[in-house]
Formats: structure tokens, sequence, C-alpha cells
């Protein structure tokens, strides 16, 4: 709920603002496609002379590169040249927390189509992304790999402080295989082989979403503890192992596809083997979390939801499972322990 106090706008401003917020995502998007940051990255420069290097109009460069230092990810210098600031550094291409992957990725037209259709999700419960393109979110990107490799490099990003927090929060010396199920690029799990010794892993998804992984893999150095197996969790997930991580993968589907991935991993897993869904679970109430804005976009982009801790215990009855306990971790995320019912 907004407050107003001595310092803050009245609440029809504050309303105003939220509404237009789209204004400051659509100029950061346009910085972050065009490489402003990259080509600032040698020193200060005006939109003159950027403007043949990006092959755009030098004065509607200019008025953006304005917009950009009040917004503290540019500073304006004498001769109406231009330097990144601290912010703008993270701007640049490989910076660390992938931000221009990320920017890019969510201001993309395909991305932003299903927000065009944001109160028919909320009339249907359907995404509105699958009614602008007429397919759905992650069959979208199979069929286009570079939006693909930009999704995961922004999931990389987005959540870069979870697998260190997770690894750390949870005692995983005690298996001996572990599962990553949906594990992309295997961010999660080099992390928890990182900070285990004991454990080797079982990096598992689509074809076209691990073709970035064995990088990953070997520059975390873990990839000799690592088989890449492809496949799909829809039909059956690799049979035996004592831990499966679902990290961020039930808070994508709906509750049907949801219990036909829990049912595929509950008859893969050995009777003694823990299912650990990394997700952010939800506070009831009104207390802030990041993870109530992201239930919006799980709604529109791909028609999933994040839960509350109840709400998991139900998905996961229905599903065979068992909640044993949350373990909260030093990040957004928590990890949702369950066992075989």
């Amino acid at each position: 709920m907004a407050v107003t106090g001595p310092d803050e706008p009245p609440p029809h401003i504050q309303l105003i603002q939220m509404g237009r917020a789209h204004v400051v995502a659509r100029t950061v998007y346009a910085a972050a496609k065009l490489g402003v940051a990259d080509q600032l990255a040698s020193g200060p420069k005006t939109a003159a002379q950027l403007a043949g290097l990006l092959h755009v109009h030098a004065p509607s460069l200019h008025r953006l590169m304005r917009a950009l230092a009040s917004l503290g990810i540019l500073t304006e210098r004498t001769g109406q040249r231009f330097a990144l600031t601290a912010l703008g550094e993270a701007l640049k291409t490989g910076a660390p927390g992938s931000a221009r992957a990320s920017v890019i990725f969510s201001g993309n037209p395909s991305s932003q189509s299903g927000w065009d259709h944001v109160v028919y999700s909320i009339e249907t419960g359907r995404p509105g992304f699958e009614k602008a393109q007429g397919v759905a979110f992650f069959d979208y990107l199979a069929r286009h790999p570079e939006e693909a490799s930009l999704f995961s490099e922004m999931m990389v990003g987005i959540h870069h402080q979870e697998p260190a927090a997770v690894a750390t929060a949870y005692d995983f010396s005690v298996f001996r295989t572990i599962v990553d199920v949906g594990g992309a690029t295997g961010n999660m799990l080099a992390a928890v082989l990182s900070q285990h010794a004991g454990p080797r892993g079982i990096l598992f998804d689509r074809p076209h979403v691990v073709t970035d992984a064995p990088n990953l893999l070997k520059a975390r150095g873990v990839s000799d503890r690592v088989m890449i197996e492809p496949g799909d969790f829809f039909k059956g997930v690799p049979a035996g192992a004592d831990a499966y991580v679902l990290s961020h993968i039930i808070h994508d589907w709906n509750e049907d596809q949801c219990l036909t991935i829990l049912g595929n991993v509950r008859k893969a897993m050995n009777s003694v083997g823990r299912l650990l869904l990394v997700e952010m679970v939800l506070p009831i109430g009104d207390i802030p979390h990041p993870g109530k804005m992201l239930d919006m976009t799980m709604l529109v982009s791909m028609g999933g939801q994040e839960r509350t801790e109840v709400e998991y215990a139900s998905l996961l009855s229905k599903g065979g499972f068992r909640l044993t306990r949350v373990v909260p971790t030093n990040s957004a995320a928590s990890i949702v322990e369950a066992v075989i019912a």
C-alpha cells in the first residue's frame, strides 16, 4: 500500500508514476539494444560521435543519452559528452549479472506482446503471450534459439544470488547423485557441486536449452562430475537418483502440467530420495516480496504461478509427495523439501 509521507508525492501521482513506469523500461531497453554502454566503455563521447557507429539519428540519440543521464546510467560532461556511471557499467555486454541480456529479453517485442493481453489473462487465466504469439512460451523459445540464449542468460542474471545461497543453505553432501531437472545451462547444479565435493550431477533439459551448458560447467570446474542428458520432463526424467532439484520449474506451468512433472519425478525417484523445489515461496498478507510481481509475469507469459507454503503443500500432496520443510536461503528463493508420501 502506498504511504504518503512528507517526502512522498500524493497518491494520484504515485499511481500515475506506476502506470508510466513502462517509459523508463522502454528507454533502458533502447540503450541496451543499441549497445550504448559498450560504445562508451572506452571513454566519454557525444551523440554525434556515436551515431554513425550505431546507425542512428544523432539528435535523437542525444535525447536518449540525456534521459539515461537523468536515470543515473550515464553522466553528462562538458561539450555534451556522455560517460558511463557505475550503473551504466553494468549495462555492458558480459558485465556481471547479465543486466543487458535481461533488459533486452524483457523488452523484446515478443516478450512485451503478452502484456498487451494482461486483461485477457486475468479474465481467462490463460497466458497473454500465447494469445499474442499463437504458441506457448517455451515452444516459442524452441523456435527462436537466439531469444532462448538470451532467456537463459537472463535467468542466470536475475537469480545470480540464488545458486550460492541454495548450495550453502542445504546439505547436499548426503546425496550421491543429484538430477537438476530443467537445469538449462547448469548454473544451479554447478554451484551445488562446487560447494559439495561428494555428489555427482545429471543436468536434464531439452536439447536446445542445454546448448550453452558445457561451457558453463567447464568454466566452473565441474564438467567431469556432470552428465548432460537431453530430454523432456513431461515425458520422463532420469531414474534412481537421490535428489531431484527443480529450480524455478514448477512456477512455470499450470497445475495439470505441474502434476505431470511431479508424477514423472515420483516414478523416477528412489524411495528415500528428496524432491527439492527452489522457488520464491510467497508470504501471506501485505508483506512485499519480489515473487508477488513475478507471479504476474508467470500469469501473462507462461500460465504458471508463484505459491505460498500452504499452496505448495497442497500441490505436492496431489502429486504424491509430502512437504517436509521449507528452507530459507540468503536470497528471495527458498528450498521446498518433499518426500514420497
